[in-house]
């Protein structure tokens, strides 16, 4: 008899859930705080290491260098190796399709400067 195990993990979206509680202005407020926690200070832009330093605080500590970098790539637009904290936001919206359906959100969201 096969063994089958399944590894595929389940995303739960939290992002709209959280819209609706801190209001359009509040999460994107939470999302620079987000990027501020990860960032490297000097920088002032999410980089490898600095994303591998603090990936215990987001419970990753397991990462490989490898899916630190597919991470960054994922939300490098200008091809500098790093997230900006236009590009850290972005990415967060991309990954939740449930801020994308939400018609209106966005346009918020780029008046205050993050996307």
């Amino acid at each position: 008899m096969e063994m089958v195990v399944d590894t595929a993990v389940d995303f739960e979206d939290y992002f709209p859930s959280m819209v609706a509680r801190l209001g359009a202005e509040g999460f994107v407020m939470e999302l620079c705080n987000g990027f501020r926690l990860l960032m490297d200070g000097e920088s002032g832009l999410i980089t490898f290491e600095s994303l591998k330093k603090n990936s215990v605080v987001l419970g990753l500590d397991d990462m490989g260098d490898d899916e630190i970098v597919c991470m960054l790539n994922e939300g490098d637009l200008d091809g500098d190796g790093a997230l900006n904290q236009a590009e850290f936001c972005t990415l967060m919206f991309r990954l939740s399709p449930g801020l994308m359906d939400n018609n209106g959100l966005r346009l918020r969201v780029e008046q205050y400067g993050v996307m």
